[in-house]
């Protein structure tokens, strides 16, 4: 089964609510019954044009409502403008061949695992899942840009992560309301343990930060994402996208049939050749990786290292991990 739904409908999380909605939470579940369908005419050309001049005419009245009153106008720019700034702050990064321009195919592959143990480790090295997730992105791209033959000592890239704004204790997440982290990954530091305490160190630190809706304020205005559009090609400040979702922690069901597995898919955009979406279900974790098919033909050399790095961090943790039975020296 294959569900696809835009963004401007729902977001990682709401997305993964839907999903719920769709399917059934045990193998005997019964559709409730569907309301009479009722047609409606299909609007006719005139329908639309009053639509399209209503929508036109209301961007008006809203852009000379901004011109009436500039103090305010510049008031509300400049409380909208950390959105845009926050995550782009800093120095641009040390270029590499993971930013180029992308086309119109992909490759796509996939990582398995499993939420306890990698939550396990990454609680033991001091983190999260998102933050093990990272370093073991951080240990992929490490392999893939030294098998390219680039340089990794003491490089650190960027990663652009949304952040759910949800209020949960409102209801199930609905809608796309979603913010921006950007995350530096120490491609340079070859140990996984190492990898996790420094991430979860920057995500600590930017959790508590201040954060409005991407998409929101000034970042919402047409011409700033016009423009935004224009420069993704050319941009050098975000080398990678990772989308972390928590899914439905019981199993699903299709008309009686589990739901075995379940992956999501990222779009790409812009140069950024690579994207990653992580999804835990019913104990799994669940990684997809996406990639530029004529610009990544060796992705295989980045999931062997993202794999190998999670693989790394659950061993570390096991060995570090009392035996049974074991008790501490006084």
């Amino acid at each position: 089964m294959f569900f696809k739904a835009h963004h401007a409908i729902a977001d990682g999380p709401a997305a993964v609510t839907l999903l719920g909605r769709l399917l059934d939470h045990a193998p005997g579940g019964t559709a409730p019954a569907a309301p009479a369908w009722r047609p409606q005419p299909a609007p006719g050309a005139r329908d639309l044009l009053a639509d399209n001049l209503g929508r036109h005419v209301t961007a008006l009245a809203g852009a000379m409502s901004h011109l009436a009153h500039p103090a305010a106008t510049a008031a509300r720019l400049r409380r909208g403008l950390p959105a845009i700034r926050k995550p782009l702050a800093g120095p641009r990064a040390r270029r590499t061949s993971l930013t180029q321009p992308i086309g119109s195919t992909r490759r796509i592959a996939v990582v398995r695992s499993r939420l306890d143990l990698v939550k396990d480790a990454a609680h033991g090295a001091g983190g999260t899942v998102n933050d093990a997730v990272l370093a073991a992105v951080a240990g992929g791209l490490r392999d893939l840009l030294q098998s390219r033959g680039e340089n990794v000592t003491g490089l650190v890239l960027r990663a652009m992560v949304p952040v759910s704004l949800h209020d949960l204790s409102l209801g199930p997440a609905q809608g796309n309301q979603y913010g921006v982290m950007v995350i530096p990954l120490p491609v340079g530091e070859p140990s996984t343990t190492q990898r996790v305490q420094a991430i979860a160190a920057q995500t600590t630190w930017r959790k508590k930060q201040s954060r409005r809706g991407w998409g929101t304020g000034l970042a919402g205005s047409p011409l700033v994402q016009r423009l935004a559009v224009r420069v993704a090609d050319r941009q050098h400040f975000i080398h990678i996208h990772v989308a972390n979702v928590a899914g439905p922690p019981s199993p699903l069901y299709l008309a009686g049939a589990r739901l075995t597995e379940a992956f999501p898919v990222v779009p790409l955009s812009g140069n950024v050749t690579v994207g990653i979406g992580v999804l835990s279900y019913a104990g799994q974790l669940n990684i997809t990786v996406i990639a530029d098919r004529a610009t990544c033909p060796d992705l295989a050399v980045f999931t062997t290292g993202l794999n190998r790095s999670l693989t790394d961090l659950t061993e570390a943790a096991n060995a570090a991990a009392p035996l049974p039975g074991n008790l501490p020296a006084a």
